[in-house]
């Protein structure tokens, strides 16, 4: 069993070359992460009760699945992580581990899938950012992801949930309309409900602790935390 859907890595695999231009194709990525950065480091903080310092994330295990070409990789090795980062498209992780070089960044970046990975080594932090909708088997994915997870260890899962209103923004409005993304980024079907998400994880002892809606705010041009998860939402999900 497999949760590489090779149609996915082949469409990302073409426009891996423009991870890191901002005006490029992962142009919405680009405006997204500063939240996600800064979620992600917030929550974090407040769970392992990290006092201030310097690196905020100092000798913290992450594992990012799904890391493309390194856009949330580099900044949470900036903040102190280690970072162990893996995708199932060798392309991405040639550019990222390129631009990680250049960048004189330690990141551990592995061409694989969390079922593949091959570490017996266990993470205090799992980010699945923007991937869950990509993969073949959800189900095998979080089981997989979830074994790599030390017990009251954190895993972060940003996705779209399945509704008319997220078809309209997410496929019609970003990709037809605006053509912030490629046509044919996404496909509605892959789209996951958070109810299906909980379900899965409470399988898997993951407990869900967080849900947020993720919302542009059309006024100052950015992506802020909202009580509307209709369209993006992110979770926080503990290990037990």
């Amino acid at each position: 069993m497999s949760t590489i859907n090779k149609k996915e890595i082949e469409k990302f695999s073409k426009i891996a070359d423009e991870w890191w231009d901002t005006e490029g194709k992962f142009k919405p990525l680009h405006k997204f992460n500063p939240l996600r950065i800064s979620y992600i480091k917030k929550k974090i903080v407040s769970h392992f009760k990290i006092k201030p310092k310097s690196l905020p994330l100092k000798n913290i295990e992450l594992l990012d699945i799904g890391c493309g070409g390194g856009l949330l990789s580099e900044p949470m090795c900036r903040l102190g992580a280690k970072v162990t980062a893996i995708d199932a498209s060798q392309k991405n992780i040639n550019v990222a581990s390129f631009h990680s070089k250049k960048n004189n960044l330690k990141i551990n970046y592995l061409c694989s899938s969390p079922e593949n990975i091959g570490l017996k080594k266990k993470f205090d932090v799992i980010l699945n950012m923007e991937i869950v909708e990509h993969v073949e088997d959800l189900n095998l994915f979080l089981k997989k992801s979830s074994l790599l997870l030390k017990k009251n260890g954190l895993m972060f899962v940003a996705t779209i949930n399945k509704t008319l209103k997220s078809y309209i923004f997410a496929i019609i409005g970003a990709e037809y309309i605006l053509r912030w993304l490629p046509i044919g980024t996404h496909e509605w079907n892959k789209f996951v409900k958070p109810e299906e998400l909980i379900e899965i994880g409470k399988v898997n002892n993951l407990k869900l602790e967080e849900i947020n809606g993720v919302n542009l705010d059309i006024l100052k041009n950015e992506w802020v935390i909202s009580k509307d998860d209709s369209v993006n939402y992110i979770t926080k999900f503990k290990k037990i």
